[in-house]
């Protein structure tokens, strides 16, 4: 199941990134790429890039410009991302599963990876593979979602979408909104060869030109829309616009705004290797 929720392929990509991109997204590349200005890494590795809103924010946010190998599990991903962002000097995309990476030992000065890891089966080993990866001195920088009950948008739409569905609900939401143990996420770093780790709670404002916009991109911009059609009984429209309306009357319209929350994570290796 968790594997087929982090496929993101047909049309999905671009509502992705159309409608939630700078709703969710946008803000939290800026914080990471913030985090490393300080660090002035040399050599970047980005698991999980999908449509390219953190390997934009790391190009245009780091200098010296650095290296940067931008990887998705997802050919449908890689192939939107690179479609916006384009060819870079110094950016390699790269098809590679986050646990089993196709680089050598000590390849990189910075693992940067926003909202993906919640995707990844085995999340030890895509640690443990952070690490290998890893320069003395480097850093895995990520961020994953808090529980779903501090993120306003994910929880109304999962909320509203398995209301049409009482004896399957699709649970696509809870896999995003499902990694939020901040003293799992501790111990499994330690684990896998992390000393240093930095876990901060950031909270934010999330902003839409309006219910509908974010509502089109909560349904047709994640796996759940496919749970919707294999499922049938209700059109893809009419949850969009119970999800619409569900948002608009607590968060506004025109603009929409909703609280967003999640865990900010700065790992740095161990002197040991796992």
């Amino acid at each position: 199941m968790q594997e087929a929720n982090a496929t993101f392929d047909g049309l999905i990509p671009e509502i992705y990134d159309k409608h939630l991109g700078a709703v969710l997204f946008e803000p939290y590349a800026a914080d990471l790429v913030d985090r490393l200005k300080p660090r002035g890494p040399k050599d970047v590795l980005e698991l999980a890039c999908g449509t390219g809103i953190v390997t934009r924010a790391l190009l245009d946010g780091l200098k010296p410009r650095p290296r940067l190998v931008a990887t998705d599990l997802n050919e449908p991903m890689i192939a939107y991302a690179r479609s916006k962002v384009g060819g870079e000097p110094g950016l390699e995309w790269r098809q590679a599963d986050a646990s089993a990476l196709p680089f050598p030992d000590a390849s990189f000065d910075a693992v940067v990876c926003q909202f993906g890891i919640m995707f990844v089966p085995d999340k030890l080993e895509a640690m443990k593979e952070a690490r290998r990866v890893l320069r003395p001195g480097g850093v895995f920088a990520f961020n994953v979602w808090d529980k779903i009950e501090e993120n306003d948008l994910g929880r109304t739409a999962h909320e509203v979408i398995t209301r049409f569905f009482p004896f399957d609900p699709p649970q696509f939401y809870m896999i995003p909104f499902g990694f939020h143990d901040s003293a799992l996420i501790r111990s499994m770093l330690g684990q896998a060869g992390f000393a240093g780790v930095q876990i901060e709670s950031v909270g934010m404002e999330s902003r839409s030109p309006s219910a509908r916009h974010v509502a089109v991109g909560l349904v047709r911009g994640a796996r759940v829309v496919n749970a919707l059609q294999e499922r049938g009984g209700v059109e893809v429209g009419t949850v969009i616009a119970a999800v619409e309306e569900a948002l608009r009357r607590p968060y506004g319209d025109s603009p929409l705004k909703a609280r967003m929350r999640a865990w900010v994570v700065m790992a740095s290796p161990g002197s040991g290797k796992k």
